[in-house]
């Protein structure tokens, strides 16, 4: 007995994403490519900040390509970002349970980009993600796409 759920792809949709950001804080861009493999249709999105970080654009690719989402979903993101992919499956619980704050040393902290954390965590309830990291610059063709699209979105930012 053949089931044919098995021969469906464990994720039903592939999130690129990537960063940029010229001076830190500075003009920044975000890039992202949903990947719809059934269909094979891709849908790139891109967007920046005049005054951000390489950090807060790597969050802000995930949450507009998760965003973008019309229904609950399964998604692997692909990201060159160590920072949001652990951030997002090891220590965003802890994170939320204390108060978004995080300890250095014996004292706590407010957590860096605490409301991109926030939003991240409200997506990530709503679809089911996993993440993968890709070493960044190195030939990865969707990183690169994904790449060009922060850095572009960067410069509209740096000519105002």
């Amino acid at each position: 007995m053949s089931d044919s759920s098995s021969t469906r792809t464990a994720v039903d949709v592939l999130l690129y994403t990537d960063g940029a950001c010229s001076g830190n804080p500075g003009p920044g861009g975000w890039g992202c490519i949903l990947r719809h493999p059934a269909s094979g249709t891709d849908k790139e999105l891109s967007g920046g900040a005049a005054e951000t970080t390489n950090n807060q654009m790597e969050l802000q690719a995930v949450i507009a390509g998760l965003s973008a989402l019309t229904r609950p979903t399964r998604v692997q993101v692909i990201t060159d970002s160590t920072y949001v992919a652990k951030g997002c499956s090891e220590w965003l619980p802890n994170w939320k349970k204390n108060g978004w704050k995080r300890r250095e040393g014996k004292k706590w902290m407010p957590l860096k980009n605490a409301e991109f954390w926030q939003e991240l965590d409200a997506l990530l309830a709503k679809h089911r993600v996993t993440f993968q990291v890709v070493k960044g610059h190195s030939g990865h063709p969707e990183n690169e796409r994904c790449d060009e699209l922060a850095v572009e979105a960067a410069a509209g930012f740096k000519q105002r």
